[in-house]
């Protein structure tokens, strides 16, 4: 019987884990358009011709949101885990576009009520395309005109394929998944600003998922049918500050808050009780930028609210990210 039980949980919290395993793979950090500034996405600095961006987040699992925004404790002796090493690259095709590729590779090491998993492999591919409506850098020291108060405006799109392991693979449980199982496009803006010492950065992004057949589930063949996911917004606000050292080098500390959301599931065109999610959080970066903006290392801390009301449908977290960037000109 208690066997029974400590599986019927591991169940719930490994439905649970897959939503915060989908939800890693938005994290991607790198500098302002000036090459050293707020931490937002993946985006080259303003006349920077490639990059390349290594990071890796340790993300802790502690409790969850109910379906109506409850929190709920894990149970005693629990331990969840996910290690994502995180591989970027970006590329300047023209002085106003620049594409990007980032691929994670994924550990699970899990203990939920007796019942522990641990698994690895390749999580969900991003490729990203941005346009740059501006052609001069944005940041500025002194504000002396309207001009010196216009942002860095990126619009762009990332298009997420399933390269992961899903539910719809030969797996037995969500505790095993590194990727959603879904094609997913979103629709980005960006926009950057910075006045030195200060910098702040609003992102706004709108993604969509495409249907996909299913037959089957966890490793066992199921009746056919076609599952969609509901929409994805994400929005996210920071401001920092830049500190300039001796030798022109530079700290810049940046919060952040960001909410993000996702709307109910279809099968065969009927809404999905069990999916749609939301989550709050907030973060913290602390990144160092070489003299040419050449090298930028951060450490982020993101931390969700463990209370009622700060999220729903999804796992409450902390992620560490510790990340290098090197900027080729």
């Amino acid at each position: 019987m208690a066997r029974s039980r400590a599986l019927i949980l591991f169940r719930l919290a490994a439905a649970l884990l897959l939503w915060g395993a989908a939800a890693g793979a938005d994290n991607a950090f790198a500098a302002s358009c000036c090459g050293g500034g707020s931490a937002s996405s993946l985006t080259l600095s303003k006349f920077a011709s490639s990059m390349i961006d290594v990071s890796l987040d340790v993300e802790k699992y502690d409790g969850y949101w109910d379906s109506e925004g409850k929190y709920k404790s894990d149970p005693p002796g629990s331990r969840l885990s996910q290690y994502r090493l995180n591989l970027g690259y970006a590329r300047r095709l023209s002085p106003n576009w620049q594409v990007s590729a980032a691929l994670p590779f994924v550990w699970n090491d899990n203990r939920y009520s007796a019942v522990s998993s641990s698994t690895k492999g390749i999580g969900d591919a991003a490729f990203g395309f941005w346009y740059e409506a501006f052609d001069e850098m944005r940041c500025v020291w002194k504000v002396e005109s309207i001009e010196d108060m216009k942002p860095a405006i990126y619009a762009g799109a990332t298009i997420t394929a399933p390269t992961g392991i899903s539910p719809y693979d030969g797996v037995s449980t969500s505790f095993d998944v590194t990727g959603r199982g879904f094609w997913r496009v979103d629709a980005n803006l960006l926009l950057d600003k910075t006045v030195y010492p200060w910098n702040a950065t609003l992102m706004y992004s709108y993604g969509v998922y495409m249907e996909r057949p299913v037959n089957r589930e966890y490793g066992n063949y199921v009746q056919p049918y076609h599952k969609k996911l509901g929409d994805r917004r994400l929005v996210s606000l920071s401001g920092g500050y830049t500190y300039f050292m001796h030798n022109m080098s530079s700290l810049t500390g940046t919060l952040a808050l960001s909410e993000l959301s996702e709307a109910g599931g279809t099968i065969d065109g009927a809404a999905d009780p069990t999916t749609g999610m939301r989550k709050r959080s907030v973060a913290g970066t602390i990144a160092w930028a070489s003299d040419d903006r050449d090298w930028v290392t951060k450490f982020t801390i993101s931390h969700t609210i463990k209370q009622d009301g700060y999220g729903a449908n999804f796992p409450a977290t902390d992620v560490f990210t510790l990340g290098v960037s090197h900027v080729l000109r």
